[in-house]
């Protein structure tokens, strides 16, 4: 007798996932792939996130930075107690997955045009995969520019992937806040690097994720320079309990994040975020 295999639904519990490979990235930020140990989980899209629970402590969201065939790639920074938990976790170790949740980047809605990534501190992981797609198809698009933001220069993210993608193409600039003295770049916020960027604002599309704060001024500093609202997807971020649009904590004004996020135009988030975050 033949037993059929059933696809895991998003919104049923979690699907155990495999650590196959765990990476530190910085102090309090760990990078790790995951691998179903059984039938996987629909495919996710850049931008989507993941309800990723540790066993025994609970469950966040974490948009995914990598996807290769069933294999997930998150990064996570140690900020609350599953977050820590998550940091600590080595190959071998076995985590719960729920998803694919919300709405994706739509990176090939840019096919043709100047391709702007702006990036504050661990907003760089949920961006990480529209920058590997579009140096994977140079042609599909013009000129890619990743602007990076983070605190110090010990916070910056993929340091080495980094560097790979500026030799592969991508002009690359980055700004800290608190510059150490190795450091030779630009200090400051990351809209000041926007005047070097290589984009024209009547043929380019915008993607940024970050702090509220960045977002906000990010998003004004791009309509400044003639970008149209339509043209810059944000990612917005509140506290997501269920992933299913039910539980109402991450409403947004008429939006519930985890449903009808959290990637969204800029022309349909900027009056939701009128209002300055507390």
């Amino acid at each position: 007798m033949t037993v059929a295999t059933v696809a895991p639904c998003a919104a049923g519990p979690p699907v155990p996932y495999r650590v196959v490979r765990s990476t530190a990235d910085t102090p309090d930020t760990a990078t790790i792939a995951l691998e179903p140990t059984g039938p996987a989980l629909p495919p996710f899209v850049p931008g989507q996130f993941a309800m990723v629970y540790a066993f025994g402590v609970g469950d966040i969201p974490v948009s995914v930075c990598g996807i290769d065939g069933h294999r997930l790639t998150h990064t996570i920074r140690a900020v609350g107690a599953v977050s820590a938990a998550l940091y600590e976790v080595r190959p071998g170790a076995v985590v719960g997955v729920r998803g694919p949740f919300g709405t994706g980047w739509d990176l090939y809605s840019a096919a043709g045009r100047d391709v702007l990534i702006v990036a504050g501190g661990i907003g760089l992981a949920p961006l990480r995969p529209l920058v590997l797609a579009a140096l994977d198809e140079p042609a599909r698009f013009k000129n890619l520019s990743l602007l990076v933001g983070a605190r110090t220069p010990g916070d910056l993210l993929y340091a080495r992937e980094v560097s790979a993608w500026r030799e592969a193409g991508a002009r690359v600039l980055a700004a800290v806040d608190r510059p150490d003295r190795a450091w030779n770049g630009d200090v400051g916020v990351v809209t000041a690097l926007l005047e070097r960027a290589a984009f024209d604002p009547d043929a380019a599309a915008a993607f940024v994720c970050g702090p509220e704060a960045m977002i906000r001024h990010t998003a004004r500093d791009l309509l400044d320079r003639g970008l149209a609202p339509e043209r810059i997807r944000v990612s917005l971020e509140r506290t997501m309990h269920c992933g299913t649009g039910h539980c109402g904590h991450c409403q947004l004004g008429p939006l519930l994040l985890c449903r009808d996020g959290p990637v969204v135009p800029w022309s349909l988030a900027q009056s939701l975020l009128a209002v300055r975050e507390l």
